[in-house]
């Protein structure tokens, strides 16, 4: 998490270059993670008392709900997770239970830092790595002893670490004369045996109860690792794969994974942040059978994490009380009032994002960092083709995804990328084997790839 935290502004700008339009909820996340840093530098006391404010955003498919809160954390290198509501809800709900986000939380925390530690002790390892390829390429030889050493045993010392001496001065300018070689890269080439520990894999052992099958304080693999070594298997591998296998190796070493543990743990409780994706599909109709009893359900068991509790994990205990929650929905056959009260408590501030229109598509094509254009011009770079779009076949290809859109499902910005698909559908294909490299796509080449698929209403559905 950074030190420093972004101003609510800032936030804002940073999410503009991914993301088009929807300024309410940029602002939302942008205050909440704000309020999140002046949390952590109000007196100790008070910040315990302090809760999130946890956001409801409330659109239709493909209007930036999920990207929104990726970039957020992102941001703030905050652990993240996106998880489906609705999952809970399947197989009458002996699926998984509520508490597994939080796990996968803390997993991808201990990944994160364990990640970040490697990056610190690189160097380190880069470095013994190199030592134990050129022991490798470089055997110590024995140290030969005369007939007269071994009659006459540890006594005879002089004589017997001169000649040790004399080798090690000859061994040590051969290894660097080998290690300058390897550092010019004149022994890529060169194979190496090597002893490579391999990777415990066995089959999954699912345990069925009351507090869920992920975690129960017994970790299988673990309790048979340390009764059985782990397995090594010789390999032949060229010189620069065995010098990254040893390094990684030596990482794994250095790395001190209770401080890991322990960063994980604490980075998940103060700036965890969860992605609800899918609430709507949590809220229960007017009947009082079947699945709507287990969607219920599901709305009382998120409660207990939402509000604040202690979830078990593999690594200890985590508090959840500082995670922040993000739900998301389309809501077009319920409304966020449905869910629960008490859930609905938990959540305070919501947000209503804005369809998509043809302003919005063309900005969306051309704007953002990784903006669709750019992204397809840049894959047929690859193939030696320039490829350019005129302004008006971008407006025309932004015309027809909102009358797609409009005409069928309302998928949002992911219409573009169908629409992509189908009108460089051709040039793709083709494209090793293209003699000509310039090519440019205008409004006129757009109509002819497209014009009959959106006329055809029933033919757009299945294509576009």
């Amino acid at each position: 998490m950074s030190d420093n935290g972004l101003t609510p502004r800032e936030i804002v700008e940073k999410l503009d270059r991914h993301i088009i339009g929807q300024a309410d909820a940029k602002r939302a996340v942008a205050i909440a993670l704000r309020n999140r840093w002046r949390r952590q530098n109000v007196p100790e006391e008070l910040a315990d008392e302090i809760s999130p404010k946890n956001i409801i955003m409330i659109g239709p498919t493909g209007v930036g709900k999920t990207e929104i809160a990726r970039r957020l954390a992102k941001l703030d290198n905050s652990p993240f997770l996106k998880v489906e509501a609705s999952k809970f809800t399947e197989v009458g709900y002996v699926g998984r239970d509520v508490e597994s986000m939080v796990r996968d939380l803390v997993e991808l925390s201990i990944n994160m830092v364990k990640s970040e530690e490697q990056d610190i002790v690189q160097v380190n390892a880069a470095e013994i790595a190199e030592e134990r390829l050129l022991d490798l390429l470089l055997p110590a030889r024995p140290v030969e002893k005369k007939v007269g050493d071994i009659l006459t045993g540890p006594e005879n010392i002089e004589e017997d670490v001169y000649v040790t001496e004399d080798q090690t001065r000859k061994t040590d300018a051969t290894r660097e004369k080998l290690r300058q070689l390897l550092k010019d890269g004149k022994l890529d080439t060169r194979m190496v045996e090597l002893d490579v520990t391999e990777t415990r894999s066995g089959p999954m052992i699912e345990i069925f109860s009351a507090v869920g099958m992920e975690d129960m304080g017994l970790n299988i693999k673990d309790m048979l690792g340390n009764a059985f070594p782990q397995k090594k298997k010789r390999r032949n591998v060229k010189v620069p794969e065995a010098l990254e296998i040893l390094a990684e190796e030596e990482a794994q070493k250095l790395i001190d994974m209770d401080k890991v543990h322990k960063t994980a743990l604490e980075r998940v409780e103060q700036s965890g942040i969860v992605f609800l994706d899918e609430i709507d599909k949590i809220v229960g109709s007017d009947s009082a059978h079947g699945p709507d009893v287990s969607r219920e359900g599901v709305q009382r068991d998120l409660l207990p994490i939402v509000e604040g509790s202690n979830v078990n994990t593999r690594y200890g205990m985590v508090r959840t009380d500082h995670i922040l929650f993000i739900a998301a929905g389309a809501f077009t056959a319920s409304k966020p009032s449905d869910l629960i009260p008490e859930l609905q408590g938990r959540f305070p501030i919501r947000v209503e994002l804005d369809s998509l229109g043809k302003e919005e598509f063309i900005r969306i094509l051309t704007e953002p960092k990784n903006a669709l254009v750019k992204q397809y011009v840049e894959m047929m770079a690859t193939e030696g083709i320039k490829l350019s779009f005129t302004d008006d076949a971008v407006a025309e290809i932004a015309e027809v995804a909102t009358q797609v859109n409009e005409k069928t499902e309302n998928i949002g910005a992911r219409r573009l990328y169908t629409i992509m698909e189908t009108l460089l559908e051709d040039i793709s294909f083709d494209a090793p084997d293209m003699q000509e490299k310039d090519i440019t796509i205008d409004a006129k080449y757009v109509d002819e790839k497209l014009d009959e698929i959106v006329e055809d209403e029933d033919l757009s559905r299945y294509i576009l």
